[in-house]
């Protein structure tokens, strides 16, 4: 008789995996495994447990691309092995990084002559582009204070208590003091007049956001530009500005034309972009840009040659993939002008559809405006009976991620809910968000509310403390009489004792 091994005794791929000894034990979590497992295994295992994330599309808290054309998903993977920093050995890359940085500065309006290149560099994101931006006006105010022979050790940067976090990180990394303009109910951007009023002679810049996290408002960089080349003239400083655009700096030049918020404004140094956000690229990839060359000082700039060539470098980090800097001039020769600006309107009118939708229901009132990055921030009219944070809990339900947040001082008692429309957020999807939404609020409607939840536990509470008493009193009771029995036992044995 044949025996046939079975699968735990098998040391050879089985036709199927889940037949496989490879799927019948966990795989080490924290320790590198002893021995190696076929590549389908190791395929199959990592791909199920991925099963349990999020579906990125329904992910409505991010700004970040998720979908982009199959003709460029070739291109990424075709580059994928590509280290970008090798210049010299990959010179087409260079070439379309730059191409990338002259197009982007001049759809910011940089003022460059016929022949004259842009000053900016490609980096991981928007956090990388602002590190950098802030340590060109930290070396700037530094260099200039050294030569006034002023003290140089206290700098500061005013903006927002609405900025994202990567402000706080540059802040906290590079010793800076962040001053920051508090928010309140009904305004939750940045004050341009209060941000003025906060400016000394240690600000080395004033940070200005075109499309907050929050509710997606462009601040007035204007106003703000106005304001401080008043403050400017009357003080003798030279505070400048930089705009951090992650969000609104490929909204704005397609939809907002007319809009001054870029280097037409004369103190705006500085901008940095997130392509990977509404640049319509995968995550990995943003912008900062100069106005010229003076405002990037010479000293922050590394060469180095050890690659092939002399080859300039200023960013934080060294090796880095080239896929998304393809991926972004990609975008930019397919899509044109034309493109981008469609691709911008249609997100704002599904913004516009869902808005509508949700003011239909009559429950929410509508935080974010018409006028910036196409998202819509909200929240509940009457939150007595359930809070923003539960509808956002059962909404995953129907696979959605709506964030539920508190807003920054001096605004954090009001609660929001948020959807970013993105390239990939149809119509369909806004009008079917609306219905998912009304099911949430109708089963939520149907739980006891907050207000009886508390009656219900104080009622359990009062009967819990009820039965404690009682118990207690009995519980005192017994211990008396077992007292009383003790002593009568005691006494009764000297008397014994003594006879």
């Amino acid at each position: 008789m044949v025996l046939s091994k079975t699968a735990s005794q098998t040391d050879v791929s089985v036709h199927s995996t889940f037949a496989s000894r490879y799927v019948r034990t966990s795989l080490p979590r924290f320790k590198m495994p002893e021995n190696s497992i076929p590549k389908e295994a190791a395929f199959q295992i990592i791909n199920d447990e991925l099963m349990l994330d999020g579906n990125p599309r329904l992910n409505l808290a991010s700004f970040v691309t998720t979908w982009m054309e199959p003709e460029c998903d070739k291109l990424i993977m075709s580059a994928i092995n590509k280290n970008y920093v090798d210049m010299d050995e990959y010179p087409v890359t260079t070439e379309l990084q730059n191409r990338c940085v002259n197009m982007i500065a001049h759809l910011f309006n940089a003022p460059l002559g016929d022949s004259e290149t842009a000053v900016g560099v490609g980096t991981v994101g928007s956090s990388e582009a602002i590190m950098l931006a802030g340590l060109a006006f930290k070396r700037k105010w530094q260099n200039r204070r050294k030569a006034e022979g002023k003290p140089y050790d206290k700098p500061n940067i005013v903006t927002g208590a609405n900025v994202q976090v990567c402000w706080e990180k540059f802040a906290r990394y590079f010793e800076v003091e962040l001053k920051e303009v508090k928010l309140r109910e009904g305004y939750y951007v940045m004050d341009p007049e209060k941000a003025v009023e906060m400016v000394d002679e240690n600000t080395i810049c004033v940070a200005a956001i075109l499309g907050s996290t929050l509710n997606g408002e462009f601040e007035d960089v204007k106003l703000l530009n106005d304001l401080l080349v008043e403050k400017n003239k009357e003080t003798g400083w030279d505070t400048p500005i930089h705009v951090d655009a992650a969000s609104g700096g490929f909204i704005a030049p397609f939809i907002y034309p007319e809009l001054e918020w870029d280097f037409r404004l004369p103190l705006v140094k500085s901008i940095n972009v997130s392509g990977h956000k509404y640049g319509l690229v995968y995550a990995g990839i943003g912008w900062v840009i100069w106005r010229n060359k003076e405002d990037l000082p010479e000293e922050l700039i590394f060469h180095i040659n050890y690659l092939g060539a002399d080859q300039p470098t200023f960013t934080l980090n060294f090796s880095k993939g080239s896929s998304q800097v393809i991926a972004q001039y990609y975008q930019l020769i397919r899509l044109g002008y034309e493109g981008y600006q469609n691709v911008m309107e249609n997100c704002r009118e599904n913004m516009i559809v869902l808005k509508e939708g949700l003011e239909r229901t009559g429950r929410f009132n509508i935080v974010s405006k018409d006028n910036g990055v196409p998202l819509v921030a909200f929240s509940l009219k009457d939150n007595t009976r359930h809070t923003e944070f539960e509808v956002s809990e059962m909404l995953r339900r129907f696979g959605w991620i709506v964030p539920a947040y508190t807003m920054p001082p001096d605004a954090q008692h009001i609660t929001v809910l948020r959807v970013v429309i993105r390239e990939d957020f149809s119509r369909t999807l806004a009008e079917r968000l609306v219905n998912d939404i009304e099911k949430t609020l109708h089963e939520l409607d149907s739980l006891p509310s907050k207000a009886d939840m508390k009656t219900t536990v104080a009622g359990e509470e009062t009967q819990k403390n009820n039965v404690v008493v009682a118990k207690k009193s009995a519980l005192e009771t017994q211990r008396e009489i077992t007292t009383a029995w003790r002593k009568f036992v005691m006494e009764k044995k000297k008397t014994n004792g003594v006879c």
